[in-house]
């Protein structure tokens, strides 16, 4: 199962792992990086800096 870890970094370069979410769409097509990170911030709402906002693909 993929998975996806989201992470920020605050103002002294710390990064902090914010959520795990599992990946449950069947279609690869759907799948864009754009797509991941949208559904991050619904996770950790609108006020996060988008720059300092990642996430990496994990096998669970």
């Amino acid at each position: 199962m993929i998975a996806y870890e989201f992470y920020t970094a605050d103002e002294k370069d710390e990064f902090h792992l914010l959520g795990i979410l599992p990946e449950r769409r069947k279609d690869p097509i759907r799948i864009t990086r754009e797509s991941i990170l949208n559904w991050g911030k619904l996770i950790i709402g609108k006020e996060v800096d988008l720059s300092n906002f990642y996430f990496i693909q994990i096998e669970v």
